[in-house]
């Protein structure tokens, strides 16, 4: 019993410690933790703004078109929804390796490789979430719109309009995905000190190493910067309804 106490104290030691050692970190400024951050939101932020690009257009057509294999594509935008990060991080890593398609490019160990990754990522999620928010606000609007002499843009503008709060709900969450991502951007990154480091491979590397301190000042940012963005999505979402 005396030797648990010990041990358990000697724990709680260590993790105060590493919890000091972290907010010291965190406001001293330190150069590093706040490079790696700024790399992460770098790479999650344009990968999510490319996978709105592509996967808001796409899940609208999706949405509003009637066409034949309609429920295959449905199960096949599910499935890459929920695909495993690091069978990503697996194809990405071939196609951009130097035998691969894409290797002339050199872009393998770059932040541009883990962008890319993330893009194929989140792009399935936002297509999924718009598809889905789409097809039930236009079951509401379709006749009415069209009954009105609504043009096909204007038809496509009205659901848009009427969906924006899902979608924006769809980007957070790919965002989120993005940015919380480790193993296919360390496959197609490679974990590189001041060059392709994020915060999530930061923390697995820092932990296998017991330096306890930084891992967890990356992983208070990293819980910060997703509080904040459910914080800036709720705000939309309440002035949205307001207006409404």
């Amino acid at each position: 019993m005396i030797v648990y106490n010990i041990t358990v104290i000697g724990d709680m030691m260590i993790f105060f410690e590493a919890l000091t050692e972290a907010l010291a970190l965190i406001f001293s400024g330190d150069a590093e933790i706040y490079g790696i951050m700024l790399l992460s939101l770098r790479v999650s932020g344009t990968a999510t703004f490319l996978a709105a690009c592509c996967g808001i257009p796409l899940g609208m057509f999706l949405g509003i078109r009637v066409y034949i294999g309609r429920r295959i594509v449905n199960n096949l935008v599910n499935t890459f929804m929920g695909l495993p990060p690091v069978v990503i991080g697996l194809f990405v890593f071939l196609a951009l390796s130097r035998s691969g398609p894409m290797g002339f490019l050199s872009l393998l160990y770059t932040p541009t490789a883990m962008i890319i990754a993330q893009w194929i990522l989140a792009t399935p999620i936002i297509t999924g979430i718009t598809m889905a928010a789409v097809r039930s606000v236009q079951n509401k609007y379709r006749d009415t719109a069209l009954s009105l002499g609504a043009t096909e843009s204007q038809l496509w503008f009205t659901i848009l309009k009427e969906a924006r709060i899902s979608i924006l709900a769809g980007i957070c969450v790919a965002f989120g995905q993005a940015i919380s991502e480790v193993g296919a951007i360390m496959i197609v990154g490679g974990n590189i000190r001041f060059s392709t480091r994020a915060m999530t491979t930061a923390i697995v590397l820092q932990t296998r190493m017991g330096i306890f301190g930084l891992a967890i000042a990356l992983g208070i940012i990293l819980i910060t910067l997703a509080f904040l963005v459910n914080l800036i999505f709720t705000t939309l979402q309440e002035g949205v309804e307001v207006i409404r």
